[in-house]
């Protein structure tokens, strides 16, 4: 197999991008259960990695921006998962199901620099890490379902 110049810079943005993913679903996780503050949770994941985890500068900003933007975000966004889950409140899903649908809206509506469809591939992925099968296949389900309302709802009337 031959590689085109350039492609490993960018096999490593995405694994950085991956792991900034994974650690800001970590800190979500630590504000929901431990009500902790996300700049309080950014910071206890710093001083536990200390800061190798993530790769780089770039990757710890993502992190941090996604975990203090969804958290901020949390009353615009759970109406948006409501509307699409079926019936089920998000208070009344499964914790990390709950948090990797927040965050993965978040970007739909606040991180204009990727594409729907790579949010909802890379929140399909942490549920199946994080979560389960399952859940992969829920979190896709009402991730399609948004993506095509907001997408529905841009569209001049």
């Amino acid at each position: 197999m031959t590689t085109r110049a350039g492609d490993e810079p960018r096999n490593e943005e995405f694994r950085e991008r991956r792991r900034a993913r994974e650690a800001a679903l970590q800190m979500l996780y630590q504000c929901e259960v431990g009500r902790v503050a996300p700049e309080d949770a950014i910071a206890a994941y710093g001083e536990i990695e200390q800061g190798s985890h993530l790769g780089s500068a770039e990757a710890e900003a993502l992190a941090s921006r996604l975990v203090i933007g969804t958290v901020e975000r949390t009353p615009e966004l759970d109406p948006l998962i409501a509307a699409s889950s079926d019936h089920w409140r998000p208070e009344r899903l499964a914790i990390v199901d709950r948090l990797i649908l927040r965050m993965a809206v978040y970007q739909f509506v606040h991180v204009s620099d990727v594409p729907p469809n790579v949010v909802i591939n890379e929140a399909v992925e942490l549920a199946r890490r994080f979560s389960g099968d399952e859940s992969g296949r829920f979190v896709n389900g009402v991730l399609d379902a948004i993506k095509r309302k907001l997408k529905a709802a841009e569209r001049p009337k």
